[in-house]
């Protein structure tokens, strides 16, 4: 889906798949479908998160970053862009 309001894209990473480094140029909220870990690497470094099934979260604009599936299986998540709250031109 992708309209004025919002873009929703669903990420299916096999184990050690990487989204490659990008910056979401709006507001986004991650749904994970899977339980599991991914390793997400900035700029500053690296960590790792827990996500949890149906825990959905979110995260400002602007952020560049890459993200790696850390399990042994497919890891499956919703990717929501909110188009009404864009990062600020540099």
């Amino acid at each position: 889906m992708n309209n004025a309001r919002c873009r929703v894209t669903e990420w299916r990473l096999p184990p050690g798949a990487t989204t490659g480094w990008h910056r979401h140029d709006y507001a986004y909220v991650v749904v994970p479908l899977t339980t599991g870990r991914l390793l997400i690497k900035t700029a500053t470094g690296e960590s790792l998160a827990e996500l949890v099934q149906g825990r959905a979260y979110d995260r400002p604009a602007g952020i560049e970053h890459e993200v790696i599936n850390a399990n042994d299986y497919e890891f499956v998540f919703i990717d929501i862009d909110l188009k009404g709250h864009r990062v600020a031109a540099d």
